[in-house]
């Protein structure tokens, strides 16, 4: 009877149970070298935390298994692949190492981590390479001997080749197990909210990068999957989209109308004093009343609440309902501008990480964007810079650029000074019953929250009034766009409304609104009404903030883009397309729309999809867009 082998070579005439000692001794090995192997890349995970953040991740074992995992998995499919584990060692290393060291580069580099999607922009990736030093490390040359040394100890000392059977069944096994674990590695609710991966008491939740690099580098690469993947609407049809499109085409904006348009998002700023439950002990809000006495003002429906700045900042930006993780140059409103020979920057006084803006803005068409990293640090010892000094610089970059540049000038910024959450002990502005009435029915927390709120609403406010008394009195023809991105936060589980016993319960019409409206204003100084013609001034529609841009447009009678065209019937039919899935026409808030209004939302969609996924290169755009 002919003996049955585990193995082809190496253990050919040993008995059964000395194959399997074999076996194990070779699979032990092999197991910890590719161990190493994952320990090895969390060494080069860390970015600029170093030491300190490699021993945090050994006190959250999930988080060591979960980078090590992978690696494993992937030793162990290329070694029942190929039966030879020197040369499996050796591709795992190339693999693993060569993921770990492009997202230290690119860490160094452009403070962004690798995603799973920048696997798909290869042609990106080389040019950024081209523009930068990559000086091999000390510590990688360590990694990059250990790497060829283990392989070469298993090229002379482990021969053993398993047989057909035991690698097809080995690798069965593998794809299996990684097939299983996919839903583990995706899980939103274990990366983003479970104790087990929880190590931020170095980092700030606030930045996707340090999120990242607080969970290894293989674990939350193999997350972003999710995100990588872009799928198109629902019934997309791309050669449809592209006939819509072909319907229109970008307007040029006339010369002689060819104004400054500057827009400042407030953070966390909403007009409280709408609500009859606030009673206001200072007129905070005097000087936006005045101001939007002066323009078009109106309610804008955000998708978020207290957080998740950019989702209204980027909807603004892009005219774009749904979001996705921008990773490349990427249609969008900035770039229009920029192809009409403005000037496009901007700037907002905190961390050029924060929501990753020093990469995205530049995708989305800004040519310089200034942060406290590069400019407001200097007013601040490096930390953030508040209003008062925000802005006076806005003014500073306008007169710059009119100085250096002469040409029309599209700005926006991001306030910082209205970030939560405030202190509900320690009065910042004031002291109590400055800004809010003091009589009694306010828990001391939630008058000390409010206190602290308001009296940064009055602080903006004083800046307000100073920065548009300088473009009043302006000849430069200017628009000036403010709106709030959020209703702020007061108190957990937003304790200081449930106090002022406003309604935020969602299942009504009433506190879908308290919960997500702010305000928004679009101005112009009697330069630019004359120049453009228009008088703005009134109640503007209720909209959300991917249709804002499109208002400011319309506002100062221009067609603006193809893509602003194609959705301007959307914009007056349903103003609202609300995360949440509702909708509003005729100002009633409804969940199913008419078939007509639906086949307008789904051309909005494929139209959208399709405007994000066919970039015109700035090389294609006259050459008096590019800065000079």
């Amino acid at each position: 009877m002919k003996q049955f082998f585990l193995f082809q070579k190496g253990a050919k005439g040993l008995s059964i149970p000395r194959q399997v000692s074999f076996w194990l001794y070779h699979g032990v090995l092999y197991l910890l070298a590719n161990v190493g192997l994952g320990i090895g890349s969390l060494w080069f995970a860390t970015g600029e935390y170093g030491q300190t953040m490699f021993d945090s991740y050994f006190e959250f074992p999930t988080l060591i298994w979960l980078n090590v995992l992978p690696v494993v998995l992937l030793g162990l499919l290329l070694y029942f692949a190929l039966g030879r584990p020197w040369l499996a060692f050796l591709l795992n290393g190339i693999v693993v190492m060569g993921l770990t060291f492009v997202n230290y580069f690119k860490l160094l580099f452009r403070n962004d981590p690798l995603l799973f999607a920048d696997l798909t922009l290869i042609r990106e990736a080389g040019d950024m390479a081209g523009k930068y030093a990559v000086v091999i490390q000390r510590d990688m040359w360590i990694a990059i001997g250990s790497i060829l040394a283990v392989s070469l100890l298993f090229f002379f000392f482990l021969r053993g080749r398993p047989n057909r059977w035991v690698r097809l069944g080995g690798a069965v096994v593998v794809l299996l197990a990684a097939f299983l674990l996919r839903t583990v590695y995706l899980d939103d609710d274990l990366y983003e909210y479970d104790a087990a991966t929880d190590n931020s008491d170095q980092i700030s939740r606030w930045s996707d990068t340090q999120v990242y690099l607080s969970k290894g580098m293989l674990y939350p690469f193999l997350h972003s999957i999710a995100e990588a993947v872009d799928t198109p609407p629902k019934g997309y049809d791309e050669e449809a989209a592209a006939q819509m499109m072909e319907g229109y085409e970008d307007a040029d904006i006339p010369e002689e109308q060819k104004v400054n348009v500057i827009s400042v998002m407030l953070e966390a700023y909403t007009d409280l004093s709408r609500l009859e439950e606030v009673n206001l002990a200072t007129d905070v809000y005097r000087v936006y009343h005045e101001l939007e006495e002066e323009g078009v003002a109106g309610n804008l429906i955000t998708n978020i609440f207290a957080g998740g700045t950019v989702d209204t900042e980027r909807c603004y930006l892009t005219g774009y309902s749904q979001l996705k993780n921008f990773r490349t140059n990427t249609n969008a409103y900035p770039w229009y501008f920029r192809q009409q020979g403005y000037t496009v920057e901007g700037s907002h006084p905190c961390f050029e990480w924060f929501y990753n803006r020093e990469n995205v803005n530049q995708y989305l068409g800004f040519e310089d964007y200034y942060y406290v990293e590069n400019h407001y640090g200097q007013f601040t010892d490096g930390d953030v810079a508040l209003d008062d000094v925000l802005f006076p610089e806005i003014i500073q970059f306008y007169e710059q650029n009119k100085e250096e540049t002469g040409k029309p000038y599209f700005s926006f910024n991001v306030s910082y000074q209205g970030h939560g959450p405030y202190d509900d002990s320690q009065y910042w502005w004031g002291e109590k019953g400055t800004y809010i009435v003091d009589d009694g029915t306010l828990p001391d927390a939630s008058q000390c929250i409010l206190e602290n709120y308001l009296g940064s609403i009055y602080n903006t406010n004083q800046n307000l009034e100073a920065f548009f008394d300088y473009f009043r009195q302006s000849d430069d023809p200017t628009v000036i766009v403010l709106f709030g991105d959020h209703k702020p936060w007061l108190g957990d589980d937003s304790s200081v409304y449930a106090d002022l016993g406003i309604n935020l319960d969602l299942s009504t019409e009433e506190g879908f609104y308290n919960y997500y409206s702010t305000r928004y204003l679009i101005w112009a100084n009697d330069a630019a009404k004359e120049a453009l013609g228009q008088d703005f001034s009134g109640e503007g529609p209720e909209i959300g903030p991917y249709f804002l841009m499109a208002q400011v447009f319309e506002e100062c009678g221009w067609q603006g883009p193809a893509f602003m065209q194609a959705t301007q019937e959307l914009k007056e039919r349903v103003p609202v397309l609300h995360a949440s899935g509702l909708y509003e026409v005729d100002g009633e808030l409804i969940f199913a729309l008419e078939p007509e209004e639906m086949d307008l939302v789904g051309d909005y969609n494929n139209l959208q999809y399709y405007w994000r996924k066919h970039f015109q290169p700035l090389a294609d755009m006259p050459a008096s867009s590019k800065k000079e």
